[in-house]
C-alpha cells in the first residue's frame, strides 16, 4: 500500500482521552535481521517470513539482497516474503551468490551495517552507498573489524564513512574485535555473519556497548535460526563451526518502537491504549519504554496478548535510556506534560542517527517555548507553557512521529515533511488518525 503525504501536517488537539486498541506493523529491526539470516541460510532451503514490515528500510534491504544474487518473492501487501537462492543459482565459491554488486541503502543504518558484514563473507567486489546523511554516519569500528576478518575495505568519501568498497575472499581469521560505543549495529552485523564464516569464530567487543538489547535480539535470532553462539562475561561471542543454520519459516513480531508512540499517546491524553502482539518475552528491548511511563505515573498492564498503558498524573523522572535510545524523542514529548523536569542520560550515541537527535530535540522543543538543557550525552527537559509552531523533522522518521504527539494537547503544532515516516512506518498517519478518532468527547 502506498501513502500520500502532504508537505506539512497540521495536528489537531483532542478534546478528551484517547482510548483505543492500536495494532502496529512488524518490527523493522527484526525484519532486517530475518532477511539477512534467511538469505545466508538459503543454501539449506528457502525461508518464508511472515509479519514482514513494508517500509523504505526493508525495501532497500530486499533490493540489495536481490542485487547480491538471492531470490526474494515479496508480497508487501500480505507482509510476507520467500527467500531462496532461486532456480539455477549457486554460490560463486562464497556465501554470497554474486561476485560483483553495487548497493544503495538510502538512509538505512541496519542495511548498511548488516550488509557490509555480509558482503565480507563473499568472494568478490561489493560497493555500498546511501543518501547524503548516510555518507556522514560513521563506520570506523566496523571497517576495522572487517579488515581484521581479512577483507579489503575502502571508505571513498569522508574518513570512515560510506560509500564503502569491500573486496573479500571470505573471512580469514578466527578472532575479530569491534568497538561498541558508537553503534550496536556494527556488532550485530558481525554476529549475523559469523555462523556462516565456514570456520570457528570469536567476535570480541571493546569499549562500552550501547543499545545492548539490540545485540541480545541478534543473539536470540541467530539461535532461532539454529546458530550455535556462546557468550561470556568478557564481551566475547563464540561461534563453533556451524553445520546447519536455517529455518523454513519465521514470524516477525510487531514493532515495539512503533508501539511507543501509541503508549505515549495514552500518557499525554490521559487515555488508555492497548497494543496487541507484544509481551514480556518480546525480542525487542523497546518494550521497556512502558517502564518509563510507569515511573512517570501511568498504569501499565502486561498480558500475553499485548501491553496496555493508561495515562495518569505525570511526573518528571531521571532515566538512563542507553538501552532504549530510539525512544528518547518519544519520552521527551511525554515529559512536556509532566510536573517537574525529566533528565535523560547516556544517549550520546544518538547524535549519529538519522540526525543528531539530541540537538534536534532541543531545537524543536525550543520552538515550542520549552527550555531544554543539552549535554553531550543527554537532555534535561523543563515543562512549562507552550506555543504552537511548525516543527522540523530533519528527514528523521522518529522526530516526526514523536513531535506529532505534542499537538494532541498544544494547538497550532505543524509537522514539516511528515512523509519521512515512510522509512519505517509508512502507515503511521493513518493509524494515528484512527486512534485519535476514538478520543473521548
Amino acid at each position: 500500500m502506498r501513502f500520500e503525504y502532504p508537505p506539512v501536517r497540521n495536528i489537531q488537539p483532542v478534546n478528551g482521552p484517547v482510548r483505543a486498541v492500536c495494532p502496529v506493523p512488524g518490527s523493522k529491526s527484526v525484519s532486517n535481521r530475518a532477511l539477512v539470516l534467511a538469505a545466508l541460510g538459503a543454501p539449506n532451503g528457502p525461508c518464508e517470513l511472515t509479519g514482514l514490515l513494508h517500509s523504505e528500510d526493508t525495501e532497500v534491504m530486499v533490493d540489495s539482497l536481490r542485487r547480491l544474487g538471492w531470490t526474494l518473492d515479496a508480497d508487501w501487501q500480505g507482509c510476507r516474503a520467500r527467500v531462496s537462492l532461486g532456480p539455477g543459482k549457486s554460490q560463486s565459491g562464497g556465501i554470497v551468490p554474486k561476485e560483483i554488486a553495487d548497493l544503495f541503502v538510502a538512509n538505512s543504518g541496519t542495511t548498511m551495517r548488516f550488509l557490509a558484514a555480509l558482503c565480507s563473507l563473499g568472494r568478490g567486489r561489493y560497493r555500498l552507498d546511501g543518501v547524503e546523511r548516510m555518507r556522514e554516519r560513521p563506520l570506523g569500528d566496523l571497517v576495522t573489524a572487517l579488515r581484521m576478518a581479512g577483507a579489503e575495505v575502502l571508505c571513498e568519501g569522508k574518513p570512515n564513512c560510506p560509500p564503502v568498497l569491500i573486496r573479500s575472499e571470505g573471512w580469514k581469521t578466527d578472532l575479530i574485535r569491534v568497538g561498541g560505543e558508537i553503534s550496536s549495529q556494527f556488532l550485530s552485523g558481525l554476529l549475523l555473519a559469523a555462523p556462516f564464516a565456514g570456520h570457528p569464530v570469536v567476535v570480541e567487543t571493546t569499549g562500552k556497548l550501547v543499545s545492548e538489547p539490540y545485540v541480545e535480539m541478534t543473539v536470540r535470532m541467530v539461535r532461532d535460526w539454529g546458530g550455535n553462539v556462546l557468550t561470556d562475561s568478557g564481551g566475547r561471542f563464540i561461534f563453533p563451526r556451524q553445520n546447519r543454520c536455517q529455518r523454513r519459516e519465521y514470524a516477525i513480531e510487531p514493532d515495539a518502537s512503533a508501539a511507543t508512540y501509541f503508549w505515549a499517546m495514552a500518557a499525554i491524553t490521559g487515555g488508555e491504549i492497548f497494543v496487541p502482539g507484544l509481551a514480556g518475552g518480546s525480542l525487542q528491548g523497546d518494550v521497556a519504554f512502558v517502564d518509563c511511563l510507569e515511573k512517570m505515573g501511568c498504569k501499565v498492564t502486561r498480558e500475553k496478548q499485548g501491553i496496555g498503558v493508561q495515562g495518569g498524573a505525570l511526573r518528571g523522572i531521571e532515566v538512563d535510556m542507553n538501552a532504549i535510545s530510539d525512544t528518547v524523542m518519544t519520552l521527551a514529548s511525554v515529559a512536556l506534560f509532566a510536573t517537574g523536569p525529566t533528565i535523560i542520560k547516556r544517549v550520546g550515541h544518538i547524535r549519529h542517527k538519522e540526525t543528531d537527535r539530541i540537538r534536534a530535540v532541543a531545537t524543536e522543543l525550543g520552538r515550542l517555548g520549552v527550555r531544554v538543557d543539552e549535554s553531550p550525552d543527554g537532555l534535561v527537559i523543563h515543562p512549562g507553557p507552550m506555543n504552537g509552531a511548525r516543527v522540523m523533522t530533519y528527514k528523521d522518521h522518529r522526530m516526526a512521529m514523536s513531535l506529532a504527539l505534542i499537538g494532541l494537547r498544544v494547538p497550532g503544532v505543524e509537522v514539516d515533511d511528515p512523509g519521512c515516516v515512510a522509512k519505517t512506518y509508512p502507515g503511521f498517519w493513518q493509524d494515528f488518525d484512527n486512534a485519535v478518532a476514538k478520543a473521548a468527547h
